[in-house]
């Protein structure tokens, strides 16, 4: 492990020194990031088949492309983000002139995981860079192929400091902690986030947590149900269902589930084969711990479909199941390709269910009625999520990403991701050819105008 103080008083003289500065440089660093990316994109990609199993094809999709989009589009917008803009001034700041200052930070920690392992350690780097920071970024121990070629990609596009990479397990997060960051982004579980939250308080550290929860997907009677469930075996079962905005459970208008299930087996074969085992395009769970866990989900319960497993190649086959909100499969995020199946009678049944339980990152709603999707939207608070969609919100930079309560706190992408990095510093300044003299103690008629004033 390095000595992450040294590292940290490096990165702060780097800052001092004024080279985290200029936008100029700023786009310079972008540019060598997505060049250091590229040069070893095949690498990249071999590192997320051994350490995932995901194909070609969904590395790119969520991982690699999703990165160079959001470069291109930061380095697009960066000069227009970080001016100073000027802000209005009140009546009682007559003469004076006002703006707002992004500034960074200054050092920043990013904790990263293991389900999405390049992706969601860079998607946060651009923004700290773009912002002004220098950052330390912490991968999951859990992708350890993918922990060393991303070291090896920010180690060649800031080779002056401005980025480094710290790999380890868990004693090394701990250590990380233990030190002042001027901010933390961490994306991972509830119960993490609240360790985060708990060791940055120490040191008054703002923190950015990009949680999870039970993301529903609701599915009104009214829906197009062949194409609703493509779209959700696509969200529920890329990467293997590991992916924190990924439909947690279906809830189903009563008239329409058996029909939904039948589409979803369907869609299934259709993009995994007969024997999604051994499908190329599948793929596996992290570690042994979590195959167990999702095994045992798996197990409980009425099997609608699937269920099957290779224990040594650590594959759970996609897995639908009848469920309710006792079973054990509904009490915490599945982080899984098992989907439990609940239904309903009443829209408004539905609702109460999903508003009563802690708000989730995702919801994703299929209808082809405004009212609905009005009344779930208006009455549900949860992160972000799509109508007759799912994951495409992450998709867009012109869309925040983040949760709200349990699942998170702050946002990110695109703009959001430059002000999520930067403190907006205000100015303001005030005119010397007169002097409102009113404002002092000694004024007599102080006290009149001012009242006037503030009516």
């Amino acid at each position: 492990m390095p000595d992450i103080g040294e590292l940290l008083d490096r990165q702060r003289e780097w800052i001092a020194q004024g080279k985290a500065g200029s936008v100029k440089e700023r786009l310079m660093r972008l540019a060598a990031l997505k060049e250091a990316i590229r040069s070893r994109e095949p690498k990249l990609l071999a590192a997320l088949r051994d350490d995932l199993g995901k194909s070609e094809a969904e590395a790119y999709m969520t991982e690699i492309g999703i990165v160079y989009r959001e470069i291109g589009f930061v380095r697009k917008h960066l000069r227009k983000w970080a001016r100073p803009r000027k802000a209005k001034t009140a009546l009682t700041h007559i003469g004076s002139i006002a703006r707002i200052v992004p500034e960074p930070y200054g050092t920043v920690l990013i904790v990263a995981p293991w389900n999405y392992p390049f992706q969601l350690a860079v998607s946060p780097l651009i923004g700290a860079i773009a912002a002004g920071n220098a950052a330390v970024v912490k991968p999951s121990e859990l992708t350890p192929r993918v922990s060393g070629v991303l070291e090896e990609i920010v180690t060649a596009a800031f080779p002056t400091g401005g980025a480094r990479v710290v790999q380890g397990g868990p004693e090394v997060s701990e250590e990380l902690l233990r030190h002042r960051f001027d901010l933390i982004f961490f994306t991972g579980s509830p119960r993490v986030g609240r360790i985060v939250m708990e060791a940055a308080a120490k040191h008054l550290t703002p923190v950015v947590l990009e949680l999870g929860g039970k993301s529903p997907c609701i599915v009104h009677k009214d829906a197009d149900l062949k194409l609703a469930a493509r779209r959700i075996a696509f969200g529920k079962f890329t990467n293997a269902g590991q992916t924190c905005i990924a439909p947690d459970y279906i809830l189903v208008h009563r008239d329409a589930k058996d029909r939904l299930v039948a589409e979803l087996a369907a869609a299934i074969r259709e993009f995994y084969g007969d024997d999604p085992l051994r499908s190329p395009k599948y793929g596996r769970i992290v570690s042994e711990r979590h195959f167990d866990r999702l095994l045992r989900f798996a197990s409980e319960g009425r099997t609608l479909h699937g269920g099957a497993y290779d224990r040594e190649k650590l594959r759970l086959a996609p897995t639908i199941v009848d469920s309710d909100w006792e079973a054990p499969v509904m009490q915490e995020e599945i982080f899984g390709p098992v989907l439990p199946v609940l239904e309903y009678g009443e829209l408004g049944e539905a609702i109460d269910a999903v508003a009563s339980r802690p708000k989730p990152l995702a919801l994703y709603l299929f209808t082809g009625d405004r009212s609905v999707e009005e009344a779930v939207t208006r009455r549900v608070s949860f992160g972000g999520g799509c109508i007759n969609d799912t994951l495409m919100h992450i998709a867009t930079p012109y869309l925040p990403f983040g949760g709200v309560g349990e699942s998170g706190i702050g946002s990110y992408h695109g703009r959001y991701s430059f002000q999520t990095f930067s403190h907006e510093k205000s100015v303001l300044k005030q005119t010397t050819r007169f002097d409102l003299s009113f404002r002092y103690p000694s004024s007599e008629r102080g006290i009149r105008i001012i009242r006037r004033l503030f009516k």
